[in-house]
């Protein structure tokens, strides 16, 4: 069975909506560091009459200072070093990070300060027992590189890792302003800015909808062909906003759905991993999942964004990869109403609701499985098609046909065996091909519509096929950055210093809820 081209989907990042690759460190040259906006005269001529040459320098009564400190890469490091500015009520103006010079291991933190004399040396004698102290008062241009390039600085609340985004060499290069001028963009493939564009997106069905191949099992019934063609209607006149329409599924319909829930769930607990296990009964109990009864979108829909923040919208059939990714980037999911054809239950040569609803869905709702969705939807946002089509390939074999090991075991996490009875006894049985999950090579990997695969990936866990990909997405070439608002549902380009300095305003303002 091929499953849907509506394919791809730390609690901080997840809420803030940044792109995978906007997470992810840079490989710097060596003595190379970075810099954000720090354009204030007012602070760049205070900080001018301090300026001093190391450790042992004053400071001053009152007003700004700095310190840049060195701590392990690890977690909880660096809130813990945070937090120390919280108790003694220094105010931190400006933060940034890179690569420690000395240290592989470690990551050095430049913090602009506004305080007294008196708790500036009341912090620093903290700062000593759990970090290095590198400099006071450092020179204002040890953070910038011998070409001016400006870095994104993340600091991830969940792990405590500090990543940055340095603007590619083979890009404009960032001086005071512009890092992208609007001929860059126009040479940008299109992709939506706001949820609403999504409409656009759901419109450009590539295949199957009411017009079904020769070799399709209800190609020759017209019953079944006239029901697809309502369901085609149902998902072409969806607009964003608008609530789902419900189904009143045929006999025929709910028998096949029950056949197909009832052969699953047998498999489902020696077969699938334990977060799909742990949503199925939420679903039954919140959805309507059961063998008599197909669920509504409109409920699982709901379901989901109290979840995990994902919703579902209803698609006519398959859509691009660009397309589809465009989608969860938005924590949307395209899904499918229609159900396969009643001839062979066992069987669907495309994406139907039992695919979606039982593949998909159960996963969808789990925070982390959501934020691996939409990041991967963020990276896709503007790539080359070469680009799109690696993700798509290694999305493929992950959130499709993907395994991970749990107690010792192999389980499935992959849709599209989830929702397929022989293909799931298949690829965790002696028989199956399982290869270490590699995005540099897997994405080379032929994904096959109508056979097994002749390879199927594993993973020790979620956690590591995801730091996996967030690597992997490092090689795609893209001019600029995305952020997801999650406020106004839009996606906005990070493209100059003043839009990577709002992001930050915004970051800093986060930090200082953390609790002392």
């Amino acid at each position: 069975m091929q499953p849907a081209m509506m394919m791809f989907s730390s609690k901080y990042w997840a809420r803030r909506g940044f792109s995978l690759d906007s997470a992810l460190p840079e490989e710097r040259p060596a003595g190379g560091g970075f810099t954000l906006n720090r354009s204030s005269s007012g602070k760049n001529e205070e900080k001018k009459g301090n300026k001093g040459n190391g450790k042992g320098e004053s400071v001053s009564e009152g007003g700004k200072t700095a310190v840049v400190f060195s701590l392990k890469n690890e977690v909880g490091g660096l809130v813990k070093a945070l937090r120390l500015f919280q108790e003694k009520h220094v105010s931190m103006v400006h933060i940034e990070s890179r690569k420690s010079k000395r240290r592989n291991s470690e990551v050095e933190i430049f913090v602009d300060c506004d305080c007294s004399k008196k708790e500036f040396n009341e912090l620093i004698q903290l700062l000593k027992f759990q970090t290095n102290i590198v400099s006071l008062n450092p020179p204002e241009n040890i953070w910038t590189d011998e070409e001016g390039k400006a870095a994104f600085v993340s600091l991830d609340l969940d792990t405590d890792k500090c990543f940055a985004q340095v603007s590619p060499q083979s890009y404009t290069p960032v001086h005071s302003t512009h890092i992208l001028s609007s001929t860059d963009l126009d040479c940008v493939p299109w992709f939506p800015r706001k949820i609403s564009e999504l409409d656009k997106c759901s419109q450009r069905v590539l295949m199957y909808g009411s017009e079904l191949d020769a070799d399709h099992p209800g190609f020759k019934d017209n019953v079944y062909r006239q029901r697809r063609k309502y369901f085609v209607d149902v998902a072409m006149s969806y607009k964003y906003g608008q609530p789902i329409p419900r189904v009143e599924y045929t006999a025929e319909e709910i028998k096949t759905w029950g056949v197909v829930f009832r052969e699953l769930s047998k498999l489902y607990p020696t077969h699938a991993c334990r977060e799909y296990l742990k949503n199925f009964p939420l679903l039954t109990k919140y959805c309507g999942y059961r063998e008599d009864n197909v669920p509504q979108l409109e409920d699982v829909s709901i379901f989901l964004k109290e979840r995990s923040g994902f919703t579902v919208r209803p698609v006519a059939g398959y859509l691009s990869p660009r397309d589809f990714l465009a989608g969860l980037a938005y924590r949307v999911f395209h899904c499918t109403q229609y159900i396969r054809h009643g001839s062979d239950p066992l069987y669907t040569p495309e994406p139907d609701t039992c695919h979606e609803l039982l593949g998909h869905v159960p996963l969808l709702a789990d925070p982390k499985f959501a934020q691996f969705s939409q990041e991967i939807g963020l990276a896709s946002l503007g790539a080359s098609d070469e680009d799109v089509q690696k993700l798509a390939t290694c999305y493929f074999f992950t959130i499709e046909f993907g395994l991970c090991k749990q107690e010792g075991q192999l389980r499935a996490y992959g849709a599209g065996l989830l929702s397929s009875i022989g293909e799931l006894k298949h690829a965790l049985s002696d028989k199956a091909n399982v290869k270490t999950f590699d995005p540099k090579t897997t994405c080379l990997q032929e994904c096959l519509i109508t056979t097994f695969q002749e390879a199927y990936f594993v993973s020790e866990s979620f956690e590591e096929a995801k730091e996996k990909m967030r690597d992997f997405a490092k090689s795609i070439n893209r001019p600029f950055s995305v952020y997801f608002n999650p406020y106004t549902q839009s996606i906005e380009i990070l493209k100059d210093t003043r839009s990577i300095e709002n992001v930050v305003q915004d970051l800093r303002s986060d930090l200082n809820t953390v609790p002392g």
